[in-house]
């Protein structure tokens, strides 16, 4: 049985930031991939924003990771290349008793640090905007957009610079806690067995099946599975707006917004869909709820203009009747198992975190 010295499972956006972050520290690096491609699940059917910092109770790690993240993702991008634009994001109020949760949402920013919010009155937005409906708006100027595709693969590429080695078709079927690591059992066109001294759990939707086919693993520390689908549809046409778009948000997300990529194409989503099992098919019948949500704050939608476009899966670790979660980052501190991080829940804001988290992750190990 091969022995290496780290193992990161997973090649999702921020699995490759942690392999990175780990082989410029020096470290012998595996990344394990299921998939025939990097990045096939919750990092490629995501918005591409570049998150501000805004929504997260302070003092959370969402919170805290976001605006490092942020800061250190704009960065990252400028040098390396990377597609991005710094868009700005308007959150509109589009009905009177909307107005103070945009005060408080601006509070709650002030308290992570995120100091550059602009409070409009709805005749300044539609400045901004004009084909925008709303009463009042807060402008927030360091939201973004990128080409996540392109940063997962700068983020390969350093990361195989420093000696890293990415293999996909490489499922993890289980494994079991050893003296001197954890060893892991890999499926594929070759199975084998190897023992990693460290070993980072950063399988998103799968990640607590994997912790849970750990033999020696603490089974109370696996947090229950939930999927919430979000499907996206595309807008046939030339985009109306300059700057994302997001209505209030709600429990269990941001609500059915705009964003524009960077070909200048509009989308709307995600909505939220409470599924039992992976299904990333888009059922074209939702769109009436969506037509219904956007023109709340573009009512001059036409019909016909949206098409279905894609889907993606928030990897939940809490119901629908549930507040939002945190990022549950869990390292031997928390679970007892020497050389194991889990990263459980991360959803949004994880790409713009994932420089962040992989600090973090370094940090526990």
């Amino acid at each position: 049985m091969e022995t290496i010295d780290a193992a990161v499972i997973g090649a999702g956006a921020v699995g490759l930031a942690v392999a990175r972050a780990l082989a410029l520290g020096g470290r012998d690096v595996v990344v394990l991939e299921a998939a025939d491609a990097i990045g096939t699940e919750t990092s490629s059917r995501s918005s591409e924003v570049i998150h501000a910092g805004i929504y997260y109770p302070p003092g959370s790690a969402k919170a805290r990771l976001c605006v490092a993240g942020k800061q250190a993702l704009y960065r990252y991008c400028a040098e390396r290349g990377v597609p991005h634009r710094n868009c700005g994001k308007l959150i509109v109020a589009t009905a009177a008793d909307q107005v103070p949760r945009l005060a408080r949402l601006r509070a709650q920013a002030q308290a992570n640090g995120v100091l550059d919010l602009r409070e409009l009155t709805g005749a300044e937005a539609a400045a901004l905007e004009p084909e925008l409906r709303c009463v009042a708006a807060l402008l927030s100027p360091s939201t973004g957009i990128l080409d996540s595709h392109a940063y997962m693969l700068a983020l390969q590429g350093d990361a195989e610079a420093r000696g890293a080695v990415v293999v996909l078709r490489s499922p993890v079927a289980g494994g079991r806690v050893a003296d001197g690591g954890i060893e892991l059992d890999v499926g594929g066109a070759g199975p084998m067995r190897l023992r990693a001294r460290a070993v980072v759990n950063s399988a998103g939707l799968h990640a607590q099946r994997l912790a849970a086919g750990i033999a020696g693993f603490p089974r109370g520390h696996v947090p229950p599975t939930y999927y919430a689908k979000g499907n996206y549809y595309s807008l046939a046409g030339r985009a109306p707006f300059a700057h994302l778009v997001y209505p209030m948000p709600n429990q269990a997300g941001l609500g059915v917004h705009v964003t524009i990529d960077l070909g200048g194409q509009a989308r709307f989503g995600p909505d939220v869909e409470w599924i039992e099992r992976i299904d990333y098919r888009v059922d074209p019948r939702r769109a009436d709820g969506f037509y219904a949500a956007i023109r709340e704050y573009w009512p001059g939608l036409r019909d016909g203009r949206l098409q279905p476009a894609y889907a993606g899966i928030r990897p939940k670790i809490v119901g629908p009747d549930a507040p939002a979660a945190d990022f549950l980052i869990q390292g031997p501190a928390e679970h007892g198992v020497p050389g194991l991080v889990n990263l459980f829940g991360i959803e949004s804001p994880g790409i713009t975190a994932s420089l962040a988290i992989a600090d973090e992750v370094v940090g526990r190990l």
